[in-house]
């Protein structure tokens, strides 16, 4: 998988930060401290978070995707334990590092923020459901099957078409719409959960996302997407937006989807 990574690993003046794990190797557990923050050079890491006895997957990292900087920024305990699943090389980056980057690239700000909040939202909602109080509007809204009539307020809104045609998911008429698979650990779903689609789990919690400026619908990859995201056969890299027409097809993982507009 190629992903654009916030993080330039392959300069010669980070290679003395550069660690290696073999696989099932802890890399931090969770609540001790930590001073330092990782990007993934090559191989993959399983992020899990322990809540009444048990373990829970929280997210599977692969090359380009960073993990740990909560520690960093607030210099806080780890919430979550790190552990190789395959062999792995990452970057070591400590605070001077990470400062220097950020003189270099403020774009590395810019994701950071978008991570940092949607962790939070995450967060937010784990402790609920591990508490037993389910978050608030859990759960897509519901969209009506392929062929079944529309109001005249939903034929009017772009959907996204299962391949099969029995399944369409109405886009929100305002702000992004956020595509990807629920996750039963939290009680969250996104707004087209693809979960009945993907047997095989190939899409991501939170894979996409698409939102309209003007007359025009974009899709857009979210960061640590592991099975990619394709327009018509087109990889996109994540971050960059891609503009979607009448009848695009739309591949997230192994789920294709035709995108529909009414004015299209």
């Amino acid at each position: 998988m190629s992903v654009l990574s916030p993080f330039r690993t392959d300069s010669g003046s980070l290679s003395r930060y550069v660690v290696s794990y073999p696989a099932g190797a802890r890399i931090y557990r969770e609540g001790e401290i930590g001073t330092e923050m990782f990007t993934i050079r090559s191989g993959e890491v399983e992020i899990t978070r322990t809540a009444n006895g048990e373990t829970f997957m929280l997210a599977r990292l692969q090359k380009g995707d960073f993990f740990g900087e909560t520690s960093l920024l607030e210099d806080i305990p780890r919430e979550a334990t790190a552990r190789a699943r395959t062999d792995v090389e990452l970057v070591r980056v400590n605070g001077a590092v990470f400062e220097e980057m950020l003189r270099r690239s403020p774009e590395i700000a810019l994701r950071m923020l978008r991570r940092l909040s949607r962790q939070a939202r995450e967060a937010t909602a784990f402790v609920e459901e591990v508490l037993g109080s389910p978050p608030a509007g859990a759960g897509p809204p519901a969209s009506p099957a392929a062929g079944e009539p529309l109001d005249g307020s939903q034929s009017a809104l772009a959907q996204l078409v299962s391949a099969d045609r029995k399944t369409r998911y109405l886009l929100n008429r305002e702000g992004d719409t956020v595509i990807g698979r629920s996750d039963p650990v939290t009680g969250t779903a996104p707004d087209v959960d693809l979960t009945p689609l993907d047997p095989q789990r190939s899409v991501s919690r939170q894979h996409a996302r698409v939102y309209r400026i003007g007359e025009t619908n974009y899709v857009m990859e979210e960061i640590g997407v592991v099975n990619g995201t394709f327009v018509n056969e087109t990889r996109l890299m994540t971050g960059a937006p891609a503009a979607l027409g009448h009848g695009d097809d739309l591949q997230l993982g192994l789920v294709t989807l035709t995108f529909w507009s009414p004015v299209g």
